[in-house]
């Protein structure tokens, strides 16, 4: 990975807890879509966070879910506020965006992994590629739900876009109640011949992708960081 040294260009927040941090580098980072980065703290502190933009933008866009419960995401957006800078290492992560595929993808985020698929979701809308994909965010609550009207407008545009917004207590017009990798499992009788790519709590992607080797997914088209931690 290369060290950037960034500026801060926003600092706000989608929810009370949910922030949206943009930092420009002082030369273009490189990066493919669905891999993260680490923001420097100190010579061994180094902390990971899901790139949350395409990389055609010059940017890097960051949704970090922090309050004073957790410091390790707070921390980062202390120091942001206060210098108005961070040094960066880019770029990580094997689960990126497989451009060449000409398989559907299914794009499955929970809470602020949503940042993970963003990112190739932006990206996949600047390529010739027209495969479907199908965009499942999972919540605990609806509010929690930050970027959903963005989304519904984005799938309402390409017709091979299609958003299902799923959350455990609540509902969501148009989306589904309950874990989201289950209600992926109701849709899709096969998860064979998919690109599957996947972000949020560890114990969700684990939990997924046993469910899912029940569903028929292909182990080598199952893609998520998390996989590279827990066997």
């Amino acid at each position: 990975m290369k060290s950037y040294s960034c500026k801060l260009v926003e600092l706000s927040q989608f929810t009370d807890f949910v922030y949206k941090l943009v930092l420009k580098t002082t030369e273009p980072a490189e990066f493919i879509a669905g891999q993260y980065l680490t923001v420097v703290m100190g010579e061994k502190d180094k902390r990971p966070f899901s790139l949350a933009n395409s990389p055609t933008t010059g940017l890097i866009e960051l949704h970090i879910g922090a309050s004073e419960h957790n410091p390790y995401a707070m921390e980062v957006i202390e120091k942001v506020k206060q210098t108005g800078e961070l040094t960066v290492e880019v770029a990580a992560g094997k689960a990126y965006y497989r451009e060449e595929s000409k398989r559907p993808a299914i794009l499955i985020a929970g809470g602020t992994g949503f940042s993970y698929v963003k990112s190739i979701l932006e990206y996949s809308l600047t390529t010739a590629n027209k495969q479907p994909i199908f965009i499942y965010w999972g919540a605990q609550q609806p509010e929690h739900l930050y970027y959903h009207q963005e989304l519904a407008a984005l799938a309402a545009q390409h017709e091979h876009l299609t958003y299902i917004p799923v959350v455990e207590n609540g509902s969501v017009a148009g989306g589904k109640t309950g874990l989201v990798h289950k209600a992926v499992l109701e849709d899709f009788v096969s998860l064979e011949g998919y690109d599957v790519y996947i972000a949020g709590r560890f114990e969700m992607s684990g939990a997924a992708r046993e469910d899912f080797r029940q569903q028929g997914i292909e182990e080598a088209h199952l893609y998520g960081d998390a996989f590279e931690f827990i066997k």
